[in-house]
């Protein structure tokens, strides 16, 4: 009897023993020795930690040098945000691997890789789990972090909602969301007496939400306030909770943070359904992006709760991408024209021209050239996501390199936006021309600009969005003129996609007729 006890006690505990010593030492030696032959080297990194600690005391040394320098703005953030990924690369080369803890990541900047990966086609890559279970209070299993099968279907339900055949029936309505910022600025500036300080950021932010709203969901901003604040308020909880790397082993330790996300999680599904509920009730024909959400959903397959899920996810994932990296890049755009008034005036020419003091349409949109240069330049500068992370489920081969299961695979965007070696030596300038000729002449390899991502896994409501940035701008460009307040401080900041810290402070005019 003792004997049998004694064995149902060891057992399970060798075994975990076992498995914690393949988990911690075993697996990441095998990797870090297949990636060392191959001459990928990196950080040395500590048993537990990896190279965290030596990442937190890099980005506080780059913060305080950056909060006390003088010198003028600078356009490339990644060596404020990412700093240690910045000096990595100049000791390490462009591709080296540095550890979260006992995880590998290998930082991958060359742009021939790059598009090697965006030929991939097999779910063997997809992205990052790790990345998955922090952020699943945010995103859980829709479209944006989902992978296999899984991912195939959403984006099979979801795509067609954005081709540009159904972008182009959406125009009027962004035109209708606007004029709501249109009047509130108006007045501001009237009651300034012709001139008002104005943080363009909030204002903005409830234009895009209004639109995804109308587009998507078939209701305005005013039901939908709620919702967007609510996952507005998620995504600052799971940005403070990581910044990007952490020890993946003790997540599941309890926190004050972490019982914020649960609650705001569940506020927003309970929004959300609520919102389903009604559409159901009033048995609505709306053709929108809720119906084929609702249409694929799949109760009698995966039962109601999983259904719920697949509805809730998916409206999550639209409701934060469609509106907030879109509303952040119109930010950043009226910063950048407002440093710079020859491209502002030269764009606001091309506006009249084409519109002529009508709103703009699909054929006027289509002609606008001037534009749609300052916002591939926007984004080139001011990418909404810094990097883009893909994790590998079995040994892959890239660029003569073969990449074990089970290794991150990070590639910079902001840093392979700012190359000299791919853009030029003005890389860091706000230069529109560069893409007079298209992206594929900007550039020297066009792998290498990624605002919307790559591969398989492109934004695909990069279309929509470039849509609604030419309709807010030219609108706003047709009736104010900007520039920076002296109340202005460049910070751009990593909240799960780049904005401005302290917001986007603008003296904004009203023009003459």
């Amino acid at each position: 009897m003792e004997v049998f006890l004694l064995s149902a006690v060891l057992i399970p505990s060798l075994s975990f023993a076992l498995y914690l010593y393949t988990v911690l030492r075993l697996r990441p030696q095998r990797i870090l020795r297949a990636l060392n032959e191959q001459g990928i080297d990196g950080p040395r990194p500590h048993f537990l930690s990896g190279n965290l600690s030596e990442m937190r005391r890099a980005t506080l040394a780059a913060r305080k040098l950056n909060v006390d320098c003088d010198e003028p703005m600078n356009q490339d953030y990644a060596k404020t945000i990412f700093p240690y990924l910045h000096q990595w690369r100049k000791t390490y080369g462009q591709t080296f691997v540095f550890w979260a803890g006992r995880r590998a990541s290998v930082y991958v900047s060359q742009a021939d890789i790059v598009r090697e990966m965006s030929l991939w086609v097999s779910t063997d890559l997809g992205k990052a789990t790790n990345l998955q279970k922090i952020q699943k209070p945010l995103f859980g299993h829709g479209i944006l972090k989902s992978n296999g099968s899984e991912w195939a279907h959403q984006r099979k339900t979801i795509a067609p909602e954005f081709y540009m055949n159904k972008v182009k029936g959406m125009m009027e309505l962004m035109v209708k969301s606007a004029i709501p910022l249109l009047s509130s600025w108006e007045e501001r500036v009237e009651r300034g007496g012709g001139a008002a300080d104005i943080v363009i950021d909030n204002d903005l932010q409830n234009f895009s939400a209004d639109v995804i709203s109308r587009a998507c969901f078939g209701g305005s901003y005013s039901k939908g306030n709620e919702i967007f604040a609510k996952i507005r308020a998620l995504s600052q909880v799971i940005s403070r909770r990581r910044k990007l790397f952490d020890i993946p082993y003790i997540s599941f330790l309890p926190s004050k943070s972490k019982r914020e996300a649960q609650g705001l999680e569940r506020e927003v599904r309970s929004l959300i359904l609520h919102v389903v509920r009604e559409r159901m009730e009033k048995s609505s024909c709306e053709d929108d992006l809720l119906r084929s959400i609702l249409e694929n959903a799949d109760i009698d397959r995966v039962g109601h709760d999983s259904a719920d899920s697949f509805v809730v996810d998916n409206c999550k994932n639209i409701y934060f991408a469609g509106h907030e990296t879109t509303a952040v890049a119109a930010t950043w755009c009226l910063m950048l024209l407002s440093l710079h008034p020859e491209w502002q005036d030269r764009a606001r020419a091309e506006v009249a021209e084409v519109c002529g003091g009508q709103p703009p349409n699909a054929d006027t949109i289509r002609k606008m050239k001037t534009l749609n240069m300052i916002i591939q330049e926007t984004l080139r500068l001011y990418p909404p996501s810094p990097l883009v992370a893909r994790e590998t489920f079995k040994d892959i081969r890239f660029g003569g390199f073969h990449f074990p299961k089970g290794v991150e695979l990070w590639i910079p965007i902001s840093t392979m936006h700012h190359d000299p070696a791919l853009w030029g030596s003005d890389a860091d300038e706000f230069r529109p021309e560069r893409f007079a000729g298209g992206i594929s002449r900007a550039c020297k390899h066009p792998s290498a600009y990624l605002p919307f991502g790559f591969g398989a896994r492109t934004c695909l409501g990069q279309n929509f969005a470039m849509v609604e940035l030419k309709i807010v701008l030219s609108l706003l460009l047709s009736r104010f003129g900007f520039s920076l307040s002296p109340a202005y401080r460049h910070s751009p900041a990593f909240r799960l996609i780049i904005e401005p810290e302290f917001g986007v402070h603008l003296t904004v005019k009203k023009l003459s007729q």
